[in-house]
């Protein structure tokens, strides 16, 4: 499977990520999965310490015994919860995050995480700790490189201004065509976008649309009619994750699989043709280019 370089970093990601927190809790399944994931070439494996408690965490660690140097590993952190208790809140604070790394790599059964990631972030935190946090793991070699995960455009500015991000995870797909204006931007400051979300709850895939379902500013008429516009030479989740890789500020597309099938499926697509500049832009034609509303400033 083809690689691509995240951000300035010396980490080279296949364009197919997989994103862990679709493998659920059932153990054996999981590891099925994941040998799946591996066994095919995809070598970027993202979960977050917040994913069903650490148990997310502990699954991906368990299926990388004996392959952990093929594997450029990403986690997340930032949402504080106590085990056995449900909820969570929201703590990005310098202490918090040197401590928390420690429970991701006992859970990981490693001693190094290549892509450590803040899960969220508001204008109002301590970004200048955080950062600082981020730095001195990195000193430490407890990890490689560091991004966010955000898809606040104040926050976004303010780490790449401001921090060494390598990385930004978004939300994108045909459906969700925000991050595009923040594109240019985030490519100039030599950073990349793993995108999250780019089959955007199964709507662009082979499963019938639900009866009366919208999508962010998409009503259910809306969603049936770009559907059936759409190009029908190509599957439709072969055109979505297609559409993500046409630029090329997206290092990876982390999709997600809860069977081997979507795993297989996801990889043939990732591996098909790339989208044409006519086929990209007679997809822009049909779906909403809308931008953030919110957290601009």
């Amino acid at each position: 499977m083809k690689k691509r370089q995240l951000g300035t970093s010396d980490l080279h990601v296949s364009e197919l990520g997989f994103g862990c927190m679709s493998l659920g809790t059932d153990e054996t399944k999981a590891r099925r999965i994941m040998d799946e994931v591996l066994e095919l070439g995809i070598n970027y494996l993202d979960t977050a310490d917040l994913y069903n408690q650490g148990l997310n965490e502990q699954f991906v660690g368990k299926a990388l015994k004996g392959r952990r140097q093929d594997i450029i590993l990403a986690t997340k952190v930032g949402n504080r919860f106590e085990q056995g208790k449900e909820g969570w809140w929201w703590d990005p604070s310098k202490a918090y995050i040197k401590e928390a790394v420690k429970d991701s790599l006992r859970r990981l059964q490693t001693d190094y995480i290549d892509l450590y990631q803040l899960h969220g972030g508001t204008i109002d935190d301590p970004i200048d700790e955080t950062i600082e946090a981020f730095e001195e793991l990195k000193q430490e070699g407890v990890i490689r490189y560091y991004g966010i995960s955000s898809i606040r455009p104040n926050v976004i500015k303010e780490y790449l201004k401001r921090s060494n991000i390598v990385s930004i995870m978004m939300q994108y797909s045909i459906l969700d065509r925000r991050p595009e204006e923040w594109f240019p931007l985030i490519q100039e400051h030599g950073v990349s976008v793993v995108v999250r979300g780019p089959v955007a709850r199964g709507l662009l895939s082979r499963r019938p649309l639900p009866e009366g379902e919208g999508y962010l500013n998409y009503r259910y008429d809306e969603l049936k009619s770009l559907r059936e516009s759409l190009p029908t030479d190509r599957p439709l989740h072969e055109l979505a994750l297609q559409y993500c890789l046409a630029h090329d500020v997206v290092a990876t597309v982390a999709a997600g699989a809860s069977s081997i099938d979507q795993v297989k499926a996801n990889v043939q697509a990732v591996e098909a043709t790339p989208l044409t500049a006519e086929e990209r832009q007679h997809i822009q034609k049909l779906a909403k280019a809308a931008v953030y509303e919110q957290h601009r400033e």
